[in-house]
Protein backbone atom coordinates (compact mmCIF):
# COMPACT_ATOMS: atom_id res chain seq x y z
CA UNK A 1 0.00 0.00 0.00
CA UNK A 2 1.23 3.15 -0.80
CA UNK A 3 1.38 6.51 0.73
CA UNK A 4 1.22 9.91 -0.41
CA UNK A 5 4.07 12.02 0.25
CA UNK A 6 1.74 14.10 2.09
CA UNK A 7 -0.05 11.78 4.27
CA UNK A 8 2.82 10.33 5.55
CA UNK A 9 4.28 14.23 6.21
CA UNK A 10 1.17 14.66 8.67
CA UNK A 11 2.19 11.04 9.98
CA UNK A 12 5.30 11.88 10.61
CA UNK A 13 4.53 15.19 12.22
CA UNK A 14 2.36 13.48 14.57
CA UNK A 15 4.61 10.96 15.30
CA UNK A 16 7.31 13.87 16.39
CA UNK A 17 4.69 15.64 18.61
CA UNK A 18 3.96 12.74 20.33
CA UNK A 19 0.31 12.32 20.16
CA UNK A 20 -1.66 11.33 23.27
CA UNK A 21 -3.59 8.37 21.49
CA UNK A 22 -6.08 7.82 25.26
CA UNK A 23 -6.76 11.28 25.07
CA UNK A 24 -7.43 11.62 21.29
CA UNK A 25 -9.70 8.37 21.92
CA UNK A 26 -11.66 10.41 24.64
CA UNK A 27 -12.06 13.87 23.12
CA UNK A 28 -13.08 12.16 19.52
CA UNK A 29 -16.24 10.75 21.53
CA UNK A 30 -16.79 14.31 22.94
CA UNK A 31 -16.63 15.50 19.28
CA UNK A 32 -18.66 12.94 17.89
CA UNK A 33 -21.26 13.61 21.01
CA UNK A 34 -21.45 17.62 20.40
CA UNK A 35 -24.96 17.85 18.51
CA UNK A 36 -24.87 21.19 19.52
CA UNK A 37 -22.41 22.13 17.26
CA UNK A 38 -22.75 24.70 14.42
CA UNK A 39 -22.33 23.83 10.88
CA UNK A 40 -19.96 26.08 9.08
CA UNK A 41 -21.77 27.51 5.85
CA UNK A 42 -24.87 26.66 7.22
CA UNK A 43 -25.51 27.93 10.64
CA UNK A 44 -22.51 30.13 10.24
CA UNK A 45 -20.21 31.84 7.96
CA UNK A 46 -16.90 33.24 8.33
CA UNK A 47 -14.05 35.39 6.47
CA UNK A 48 -11.10 34.50 6.62
CA UNK A 49 -9.34 37.28 4.41
CA UNK A 50 -5.50 38.06 4.96
CA UNK A 51 -3.08 36.92 7.15
CA UNK A 52 -2.00 38.92 10.04
CA UNK A 53 1.52 39.97 10.31
CA UNK A 54 3.79 39.86 13.68
CA UNK A 55 2.85 41.96 17.00
CA UNK A 56 5.12 41.78 20.06
CA UNK A 57 3.45 40.67 23.14
CA UNK A 58 1.82 44.27 24.93
CA UNK A 59 1.95 46.11 21.87
CA UNK A 60 -1.56 47.67 21.15
CA UNK A 61 -0.43 48.39 17.26
CA UNK A 62 -1.79 45.97 14.61
CA UNK A 63 -1.82 46.44 10.92
CA UNK A 64 -5.56 45.43 9.88
CA UNK A 65 -5.27 42.56 7.36
CA UNK A 66 -9.13 41.73 7.98
CA UNK A 67 -11.61 44.71 6.86
CA UNK A 68 -14.91 42.89 7.06
CA UNK A 69 -15.48 40.89 10.30
CA UNK A 70 -14.09 37.27 11.08
CA UNK A 71 -18.62 36.38 11.51
CA UNK A 72 -20.27 37.07 8.07
CA UNK A 73 -23.19 35.51 9.41
CA UNK A 74 -24.78 33.39 12.60
CA UNK A 75 -27.97 31.66 12.68
CA UNK A 76 -28.89 33.62 16.37
CA UNK A 77 -31.82 31.77 16.49
CA UNK A 78 -29.79 28.25 17.40
CA UNK A 79 -27.92 30.37 19.63
CA UNK A 80 -31.12 31.57 21.70
CA UNK A 81 -32.81 28.05 21.64
CA UNK A 82 -30.50 25.71 22.52
CA UNK A 83 -30.43 25.94 26.13
CA UNK A 84 -27.22 25.00 26.89
CA UNK A 85 -25.57 28.23 24.37
CA UNK A 86 -28.23 30.32 25.27
CA UNK A 87 -27.72 29.94 29.36
CA UNK A 88 -23.53 30.37 28.56
CA UNK A 89 -24.94 33.84 27.05
CA UNK A 90 -26.27 34.94 30.02
CA UNK A 91 -22.37 34.66 32.01
CA UNK A 92 -20.93 36.07 29.48
CA UNK A 93 -21.84 40.10 30.96
CA UNK A 94 -20.96 38.94 34.85
CA UNK A 95 -17.13 39.82 34.91
CA UNK A 96 -15.60 43.15 35.40
CA UNK A 97 -12.98 43.29 32.46
CA UNK A 98 -9.52 44.01 34.09
CA UNK A 99 -7.59 42.20 36.67
CA UNK A 100 -7.24 43.66 40.06
CA UNK A 101 -10.33 44.38 40.12
CA UNK A 102 -12.50 42.44 42.95
CA UNK A 103 -15.70 40.59 41.58
CA UNK A 104 -18.76 40.50 42.83
CA UNK A 105 -21.19 37.79 41.99
CA UNK A 106 -24.87 38.44 42.70
CA UNK A 107 -27.36 36.11 43.82
CA UNK A 108 -28.90 36.00 40.65
CA UNK A 109 -25.46 35.47 38.73
CA UNK A 110 -24.96 32.28 41.44
CA UNK A 111 -28.28 30.78 39.97
CA UNK A 112 -27.41 31.68 36.41
CA UNK A 113 -23.88 29.74 36.87
CA UNK A 114 -26.15 27.03 38.83
CA UNK A 115 -28.51 26.93 35.71
CA UNK A 116 -25.49 26.73 33.07
CA UNK A 117 -23.67 23.44 34.89
CA UNK A 118 -27.52 21.45 35.72
CA UNK A 119 -27.78 22.28 31.38
CA UNK A 120 -24.44 21.49 30.24
CA UNK A 121 -24.69 18.32 32.70
CA UNK A 122 -27.62 16.83 30.77
CA UNK A 123 -25.62 16.66 27.23
CA UNK A 124 -24.34 13.46 26.15
CA UNK A 125 -21.05 15.41 25.77
CA UNK A 126 -20.25 15.90 29.22
CA UNK A 127 -22.26 12.61 30.81
CA UNK A 128 -19.21 10.93 28.38
CA UNK A 129 -16.84 13.17 29.98
CA UNK A 130 -18.08 12.07 33.61
CA UNK A 131 -17.92 8.68 32.92
CA UNK A 132 -14.11 8.75 31.20
CA UNK A 133 -12.99 10.74 34.53
CA UNK A 134 -14.77 8.39 37.05
CA UNK A 135 -13.04 5.16 35.38
CA UNK A 136 -10.05 7.31 35.71
CA UNK A 137 -10.57 8.29 39.31
CA UNK A 138 -10.41 11.69 38.87
CA UNK A 139 -14.24 12.96 39.58
CA UNK A 140 -16.94 11.34 42.20
CA UNK A 141 -19.43 8.89 40.73
CA UNK A 142 -22.29 11.36 42.30
CA UNK A 143 -23.29 14.12 40.07
CA UNK A 144 -23.90 16.83 42.72
CA UNK A 145 -20.35 15.95 43.96
CA UNK A 146 -18.84 15.93 40.05
CA UNK A 147 -21.21 19.27 39.45
CA UNK A 148 -19.50 20.84 42.48
CA UNK A 149 -16.09 19.97 41.33
CA UNK A 150 -17.07 21.65 37.64
CA UNK A 151 -18.00 24.82 39.93
CA UNK A 152 -14.50 24.98 41.33
CA UNK A 153 -12.56 24.78 38.65
CA UNK A 154 -14.71 26.94 36.39
CA UNK A 155 -16.28 29.65 38.60
CA UNK A 156 -14.86 29.46 41.96
CA UNK A 157 -13.10 33.02 42.57
CA UNK A 158 -9.11 33.49 42.96
CA UNK A 159 -6.58 36.45 42.74
CA UNK A 160 -5.13 36.75 39.30
CA UNK A 161 -3.53 40.02 40.34
CA UNK A 162 -1.95 40.22 43.70
CA UNK A 163 -2.35 44.13 44.27
CA UNK A 164 -6.67 43.46 44.41
CA UNK A 165 -9.08 40.88 45.95
CA UNK A 166 -10.60 38.16 44.48
CA UNK A 167 -10.62 39.36 40.57
CA UNK A 168 -10.95 36.34 38.24
CA UNK A 169 -11.85 32.86 37.80
CA UNK A 170 -11.40 29.81 34.74
CA UNK A 171 -14.16 30.85 33.21
CA UNK A 172 -14.13 34.65 32.86
CA UNK A 173 -10.47 34.08 31.52
CA UNK A 174 -11.06 31.19 29.09
CA UNK A 175 -15.01 32.38 27.64
CA UNK A 176 -15.29 35.69 28.28
CA UNK A 177 -11.67 37.56 28.42
CA UNK A 178 -10.16 39.86 30.86
CA UNK A 179 -7.31 42.83 30.34
CA UNK A 180 -3.94 42.73 32.42
CA UNK A 181 -4.30 46.00 33.89
CA UNK A 182 -5.58 47.43 31.49
CA UNK A 183 -2.80 47.28 29.43
CA UNK A 184 -3.38 43.56 27.63
CA UNK A 185 -5.80 41.16 26.73
CA UNK A 186 -5.35 37.66 28.56
CA UNK A 187 -7.85 34.45 27.73
CA UNK A 188 -10.87 35.10 25.60
CA UNK A 189 -10.46 31.70 23.65
CA UNK A 190 -14.53 31.50 22.90
CA UNK A 191 -16.03 31.92 19.54
CA UNK A 192 -19.81 32.84 20.61
CA UNK A 193 -18.13 36.05 22.91
CA UNK A 194 -15.89 36.60 19.93
CA UNK A 195 -19.30 36.80 17.75
CA UNK A 196 -20.76 38.83 20.18
CA UNK A 197 -18.29 41.63 21.03
CA UNK A 198 -17.80 41.54 17.04
CA UNK A 199 -21.63 42.65 16.72
CA UNK A 200 -21.20 45.31 19.19
CA UNK A 201 -18.63 46.65 17.63
CA UNK A 202 -15.81 45.98 20.65
CA UNK A 203 -13.91 43.64 18.57
CA UNK A 204 -11.61 43.80 15.22
CA UNK A 205 -10.86 41.17 13.54
CA UNK A 206 -7.37 41.97 12.49
CA UNK A 207 -6.53 38.31 10.14
CA UNK A 208 -5.82 34.84 10.94
CA UNK A 209 -2.33 33.18 12.18
CA UNK A 210 -0.39 30.79 10.04
CA UNK A 211 3.48 29.80 10.39
CA UNK A 212 5.48 30.85 7.32
CA UNK A 213 4.06 30.85 3.55
CA UNK A 214 2.25 27.48 4.31
CA UNK A 215 -1.39 26.89 3.45
CA UNK A 216 -3.71 29.55 4.73
CA UNK A 217 -7.26 28.06 6.87
CA UNK A 218 -10.37 26.85 5.58
CA UNK A 219 -13.49 28.84 6.38
CA UNK A 220 -15.02 25.33 7.44
CA UNK A 221 -12.26 24.68 9.78
CA UNK A 222 -13.55 24.41 13.32
CA UNK A 223 -10.08 25.40 15.10
CA UNK A 224 -8.44 29.23 14.33
CA UNK A 225 -5.34 31.10 15.18
CA UNK A 226 -6.19 34.59 15.09
CA UNK A 227 -5.04 38.08 15.76
CA UNK A 228 -7.95 40.41 16.75
CA UNK A 229 -8.38 43.50 18.68
CA UNK A 230 -10.87 44.07 22.13
CA UNK A 231 -11.88 47.45 23.01
CA UNK A 232 -8.85 49.05 21.55
CA UNK A 233 -5.90 46.25 22.99
CA UNK A 234 -4.75 44.15 20.39
CA UNK A 235 -4.07 40.11 21.24
CA UNK A 236 -1.23 39.09 18.70
CA UNK A 237 -2.48 35.35 18.97
CA UNK A 238 -5.62 33.88 19.78
CA UNK A 239 -7.14 30.06 19.45
CA UNK A 240 -10.70 29.16 19.59
CA UNK A 241 -12.37 26.70 18.55
CA UNK A 242 -15.48 27.79 16.35
CA UNK A 243 -18.84 26.53 16.18
CA UNK A 244 -18.55 23.85 19.16
CA UNK A 245 -21.06 24.24 21.81
CA UNK A 246 -20.00 25.43 25.05
CA UNK A 247 -20.38 21.89 26.70
CA UNK A 248 -17.49 20.85 24.22
CA UNK A 249 -15.45 23.06 25.48
CA UNK A 250 -15.82 22.76 29.22
CA UNK A 251 -15.82 18.89 29.00
CA UNK A 252 -12.50 19.09 26.76
CA UNK A 253 -10.31 21.30 29.38
CA UNK A 254 -11.83 19.94 32.43
CA UNK A 255 -10.57 16.30 30.92
CA UNK A 256 -7.35 17.83 30.38
CA UNK A 257 -7.30 19.89 33.68
CA UNK A 258 -7.83 16.75 35.82
CA UNK A 259 -5.36 14.73 33.77
CA UNK A 260 -2.53 16.39 36.15
CA UNK A 261 -1.41 18.14 38.89
CA UNK A 262 1.13 20.10 37.09
CA UNK A 263 0.93 23.67 37.10
CA UNK A 264 1.07 23.46 33.18
CA UNK A 265 -0.48 20.27 31.32
CA UNK A 266 0.03 20.20 27.71
CA UNK A 267 -1.00 16.98 25.80
CA UNK A 268 -0.84 16.72 21.68
CA UNK A 269 -4.24 15.10 19.72
CA UNK A 270 -5.72 14.37 17.17
CA UNK A 271 -9.77 15.39 17.01
CA UNK A 272 -11.41 14.85 14.00
CA UNK A 273 -9.30 16.09 11.21
CA UNK A 274 -7.36 18.29 13.50
CA UNK A 275 -3.86 18.26 15.30
CA UNK A 276 -3.85 20.23 18.40
CA UNK A 277 -1.79 21.09 21.09
CA UNK A 278 -4.22 21.27 23.94
CA UNK A 279 -2.87 23.64 26.87
CA UNK A 280 -3.88 24.18 30.11
CA UNK A 281 -2.68 26.32 33.41
CA UNK A 282 -3.60 25.71 36.71
CA UNK A 283 -4.57 28.02 39.56
CA UNK A 284 -4.92 25.72 42.49
CA UNK A 285 -7.76 23.70 42.38
CA UNK A 286 -8.78 25.90 39.49
CA UNK A 287 -8.57 26.62 35.65
CA UNK A 288 -6.20 29.44 34.95
CA UNK A 289 -6.18 28.93 31.06
CA UNK A 290 -6.83 26.75 28.79
CA UNK A 291 -6.75 26.48 24.96
CA UNK A 292 -6.17 24.68 21.86
CA UNK A 293 -3.16 25.52 19.16
CA UNK A 294 -3.71 24.48 15.71
CA UNK A 295 -1.00 22.19 14.17
CA UNK A 296 -2.30 21.00 11.65
CA UNK A 297 -5.72 20.28 9.53
CA UNK A 298 -6.80 18.56 6.68
CA UNK A 299 -3.32 17.23 6.48
CA UNK A 300 -2.30 20.72 6.10
CA UNK A 301 0.78 21.89 8.56
CA UNK A 302 -0.17 25.11 9.26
Amino acid sequence: MSVSPMVCGLLCFAISQGVNHELSEVLNQLWSRDTNRLKPGTDYTISLQGKAGYVAQGSNTARDMARAPLFAYVNEGKLKNIKTYALFMRLLDNYEMSTGVSETVTSEELIENDLFLNAILETEVMKCAHKYLVSKGHSPSDRQQFKRQLYDMWFRLYHRDRSGGEDSCGFEHVFVGESKKGKEITGFHNWVQFYLQEKHGNVDYKGYKAQGNRNTPDEDDHVLNLQFSWKGLVKPVGSSFIGVSPEFEVALFTILFLASTEKVTTAVVKVDEYLLEMVVYRQGRSIGTSYPKLLSSNNRDL
